[in-house]
Formats: C-alpha cells, sequence, structure tokens
C-alpha cells in the first residue's frame, strides 16, 4: 500500500513502515498542501495537520486515515464517512505524556516557574514577589474525564496530598472504578458542584457535540477566587471569551496546551486572546510530544497499517465505513 505520513513520525518506525510499503515521508505538510499530496495515496497517517474535506475528496484511492493520537477533531470524519474512508486514532498510547504536561503546567502556575525563568534572564531578581506561592497540598483537585489520560492525572495529583474529585457518572467500567478507589477520588454529584468544591480543575474529555463549551460562562460563575483551570485536552472545551473574563474577574489562572486558533501545521503564527493573556501559561500544544509517547503511538500506527493491509481496521472511530469494509471482503474474511 502507498501510505503518507505528514507528520513528524520516528525515523525508526518508518523505516519497518517502507519494509512493508510505499512510504512517503512529507511531515512539514500544512492543511493547504494536503489535497495536492494525497494522489494515489491509500493510507494517510497525520498528528497536527487537519484533513479537511477538500483534502479528502481531492484523494483518488484512500481507504484510511489514522490520527497517530487519541482525538480526531482535525479529521472531517462526516466526509470520510460519506467517501467511505474509515478513521481511525491510537487511543491510550499518550496518556503519561498528557498527563505529565498537565500537572507541569499546575505547578508552573503554583510557583510562578515561568515568570521566574523569563525576569531571571532578563537580569531582574525579585525574589519577594516569587517567594509568594500557595502550594499543592491539600488542594482540592477535580478531574473533569476518567478516561486513561484522566486517571493518570489524578494519580499524580494524588501522589502530591491534593484530594481529587471527579464527577459520578453511571456505567464506568470495573477498572476505571477500582483505579478510582486506589487513587482515592471522591465523587461529587455534577459538573457544578465540582466547580464549587475545587480551586484546581483539569480537563480530561474528548471533544463532541455534548463537551463543546463545557466551560461556558455558568461553569465559571462557579469557581472560586483564583481557581486553576487546565486545558490539556481540545480548545472546544471552553468558552475563550469567558475564560478571559473570568481571569480579569476572579483571578483565575490556566495552563493550557490546546487554542482555538492553532496554526493548521507544526510552525506559523498565532493570534489568541487566550494564548496573550497574562494569567495563562501556555504551550505549544505539546501534551503527546514526548519521545516515550511518540514511539508507543508510532509501533502502534505501523500495527494498524499492517492489519488494515490484511483485512482488520483497528480502533475506528467512524464504524459505519468498518461494516462497508467487512461486506466488501471475501466470504471467510472478518474486520
Amino acid at each position: 500500500m502507498r501510505v503518507l505520513v505528514a507528520d513528524a513520525f520516528p525515523e525508526e518506525h518508518r523505516n519497518r513502515l517502507a519494509e512493508a510499503h510505499e512510504c512517503a515521508y512529507e511531515p512539514d505538510t500544512t492543511a493547504d498542501q494536503l489535497p495536492a499530496r494525497l494522489a494515489g495515496c491509500e493510507v494517510l497517517v497525520v498528528r497536527s495537520t487537519r484533513v479537511t474535506a477538500e483534502a479528502l475528496q481531492a484523494a483518488d484511492a484512500l481507504r484510511l486515515v489514522i490520527r497517530a493520537g487519541s482525538g480526531t477533531n482535525t479529521i472531517d470524519r462526516e466526509t470520510a464517512s460519506r467517501l467511505g474512508v474509515h478513521v481511525c486514532n491510537v487511543p491510550g498510547r499518550n496518556a503519561i505524556a498528557v498527563a505529565e504536561l498537565a500537572f507541569a503546567l499546575l505547578l508552573a502556575i503554583d510557583r510562578n516557574i515561568a515568570d521566574n525563568v523569563a525576569d531571571l534572564r532578563a537580569g531582574r531578581w525579585d525574589k519577594k514577589r516569587y517567594s509568594r506561592a500557595r502550594g499543592l497540598f491539600g488542594r482540592d483537585v477535580g478531574v473533569i474525564g476518567l478516561g486513561r489520560i484522566g486517571l493518570a492525572f489524578a494519580e499524580r495529583a494524588a501522589a502530591f496530598g491534593t484530594r481529587v474529585h471527579a464527577v459520578a457518572k453511571p456505567g464506568r467500567d470495573d477498572e476505571t472504578l477500582e483505579r478510582a478507589r486506589a487513587i482515592g477520588i471522591t465523587f461529587v454529584d455534577d459538573l457544578d458542584e465540582l466547580a464549587r468544591t475545587c480551586d484546581v480543575l483539569s480537563l480530561h474529555v474528548p471533544a463532541a457535540d455534548t463537551t463543546r463549551r463545557l466551560v461556558d460562562r455558568d461553569l465559571l460563575a462557579q469557581v472560586g477566587p483564583g481557581t486553576i483551570l487546565l486545558n490539556t485536552a481540545r480548545a472546544d472545551l471552553v468558552d475563550e471569551d469567558a475564560l478571559i473574563e473570568a481571569m480579569d474577574a476572579k483571578d483565575v489562572r490556566a495552563g493550557i496546551d490546546v487554542f482555538a486558533d492553532e496554526p493548521g501545521s507544526g510552525t506559523g503564527t498565532i493570534e489568541s486572546r487566550l494564548a496573550a493573556h497574562p494569567n495563562v501559561y501556555g504551550t505549544h500544544h505539546i501534551g503527546a510530544s514526548t519521545e516515550q509517547a511518540q514511539d508507543a503511538v508510532a509501533t502502534e500506527v505501523v500495527r494498524m497499517i499492517d492489519e488494515f493491509a490484511a483485512g482488520t481496521v483497528l480502533h475506528c472511530v467512524n464504524p459505519e465505513t468498518t461494516r462497508e469494509f467487512a461486506s466488501s471482503l471475501p466470504i471467510g474474511e472478518t474486520p
């Protein structure tokens, strides 16, 4: 199969792909350039690059798009489904990396690390200012979303002596509940209660119709002054204007790795009121960008492509295409 890898991908795993497939590696591809580069490609692998309807419609042979990460909100799934293109993700392999960044942002905000460094590099010494910090021990941390990343973050928060809370949700599997018990998570009835109870809130849910602008003016009205909000999940979860208002009115502080106006590729410029706000410690959508995480993700991507070539679709997020794929296979073969 012809595979286009349109984002950074470890060399070792590119070589493994090339052993069995025709592999083109174009890591600097932008969303605008992608439509012109898909001719003849059966498989597309992306991380940051957006896959638009235009790109999908321009592809003449595409059958599979793999997002080398967990979220697929940068891919036009509706168009992909209509065209019979499978959209798949790689869940769970980067959970620890994202949890580490979320907790790093929390520590950095509490101790004003970035401002410390900026002043010191500029030759300014201000021990009086930077000696003021509340500390994390004994604080109430609310984790919104108890998937792999949320649980990994909760474990780290508990290890620092915080009290961890989450919203009770029916239907959680036994493994999740067991890990929650081991961490010592206290459950509350709803999101408003979580916001009133906690002085740190960390977002770990996917982007969906039910979670879009989950953090809005109504929810932010429930939080106390000085609350810290962490978002290493998806920009769609937060009403950025409402958050800016809360930062101005209540001195809410935020650690943000995802922004609404991010460039469509790995480099570019960004004009974001949120990113420029002095109460924001922002990073460049790097939650999953550790060598450990990328190696684990890449290993799974290679396996997924090999399995697809053999007739099996793994981790598909538009299952209607999987059913069509199954019906097209010779009798006796199953995806």
